[in-house]
């Protein structure tokens, strides 16, 4: 009995762990300087729901190593995993166009790129700012593996524990968070990046909770992003 009263309590502390961060993830947004550039209005919301993440861990005394920032068993498994989720998230995307064309799904079109210039600048042939802000595009793909993968998935996982598909439940709200993060709506971009939030939820919770295979291929895919934007 008092076992069942516990773990109920540590589910609505970890409900209430997750309302917080939530919130705090999305009014964060409403916030912004626009005498600072993109990007560091950027890292301002993701260090900002850091420190909350940071907070509800240290109350429920876990650690940022627990969620799997540590050190990789196996290099060779790491470099696998890595090149399985850059093979994966391409073919997922196709695959998600094509069904969108047979299906003349009318979605609203990804602006992404030309968003991208009143984000990060004009990149057109343009090393000198690329090699500036890529460091940046580097330090977000990161802190959005942390925080979105290792974060939101423990949280959710321990929200669910009841259900034998708490697992799954967690891998798929939190690419769906990821998604509407990312354009706010039901578009072609946040479904196309919730499909992204979903390759590397599913290989952070089938290879051994390792933080660093899905920190690589993000800072990959976005640095090529940025290439393709030169």
């Amino acid at each position: 009995m008092l076992s069942k009263i516990s773990n109920e309590k540590n589910q609505k502390g970890f409900l209430f762990d997750i309302i917080i961060y939530i919130s705090v993830m999305f009014l964060i947004r409403e916030i912004y300087f626009p005498n600072l550039h993109f990007i560091a209005n950027g890292l301002f919301w993701s260090f900002t729901t850091l420190i909350v993440a940071s907070w509800r861990m240290k109350v429920r005394n876990i650690t940022w190593k627990d969620l799997g920032l540590r050190k990789p068993k196996s290099f060779i498994v790491t470099f696998l995993v890595t090149i399985g989720i850059l093979a994966t998230i391409p073919i997922l995307i196709i695959i998600f166009q094509q069904l969108t064309d047979i299906f003349g799904l009318n979605l609203a079109p990804d602006t992404s790129s030309q968003d991208a210039v009143s984000k990060f600048g004009n990149l057109k042939n343009n090393w000198s700012h690329f090699f500036t802000i890529i460091p940046f595009i580097l330090i977000q793909s990161a802190l959005e593996e942390l925080l979105d993968r290792g974060f939101l998935i423990t949280w959710f996982e321990r929200i669910f524990s009841k259900t034998s598909l708490a697992t799954v439940f967690a891998v798929l709200l939190q690419a769906l968070i990821f998604g509407f993060r990312h354009s706010y709506d039901i578009s072609e971009r946040s479904i196309t990046v919730a499909i992204i939030g979903l390759v590397m939820g599913i290989a952070y919770v089938t290879f051994g909770r390792n933080l660093w295979p899905l920190i690589i291929a993000h800072c990959i895919l976005n640095t090529a992003s940025m290439l393709g934007r030169i």
